[in-house]
């Protein structure tokens, strides 16, 4: 799974109908570019994608009177939200070494009910537990990496991202579980996005013509 599909459409589905430069900016707030694949290139690149797809639904506005590109704005499909909420249960509950694809739906989770996440969260700790124990049929931790050579420290790192990765995920369980966040359809939920011409202080760069697009 890539994260930047999860984030292209979260970003959309939060403004209602967004440009590319206004999702970009979202994601370069959130601090997207940093832990995940999310550049301006493969932005704008899903963008197009997902509107081929059926995901999102792509409306060109004209150019304002000072000249310029025509500006693209997109908006959810009914299919888009359903994969997005699809992609975003899932991100949720596996476990993999990659921190992108967990970050991203961290940052979404308000979008799906509190209990859903909790039984969503639970079920990734079981997934993590699996996987340890898979793991340990071949590798004793409690012999140290040395019983493998050096070749050793990778299942070490491994098991011990799993053991943190565990008690972390049980830690916001509980955060969660004793009211911390406003989740769906509980009232108004914290605002994460920029306003239109907001100035974004986490911006990599100089605007462009190609952020119009």
């Amino acid at each position: 799974m890539s994260a930047i599909r999860l984030l292209v459409l979260g970003a959309v589905r939060q403004h209602g109908r967004a440009h590319g430069y206004q999702v970009r900016n979202d994601l370069e707030y959130w601090g997207a570019h940093e832990w995940s694949n999310a550049k301006p290139g493969s932005i704008y690149h899903a963008l197009k994608q997902l509107a081929k797809q059926g995901l999102l639904r792509a409306h060109e506005i004209a150019p304002s009177t000072a000249g310029g590109p025509p500006r693209t704005e997109y908006e959810m499909t009914e299919q888009g939200t359903e994969q997005y909420l699809a992609l975003l249960r899932e991100s949720l509950t596996m476990y993999d070494q990659r921190p992108d694809i967990l970050t991203a739906a961290l940052g979404l989770m308000v979008d799906l009910p509190r209990e859903e996440v909790v039984g969503l969260l639970k079920e990734r700790v079981r997934r993590i537990e699996e996987w340890r124990t898979s793991v340990t049929e071949y590798y004793t931790p409690e012999d140290g990496p040395e019983q493998l050579g050096h070749i050793g420290e990778i299942m070490n790192y491994w098991v011990h991202s799993a053991d943190t990765g565990a008690d972390w995920t049980r830690s916001l369980i509980a955060r969660v579980e004793g009211g911390a966040y406003t989740f769906a359809g509980e009232g108004d939920p914290f605002v994460g996005v920029l306003a239109d011409g907001e100035e974004n202080p986490y911006a990599t760069g100089t605007r462009h013509a190609e952020d119009d697009r």
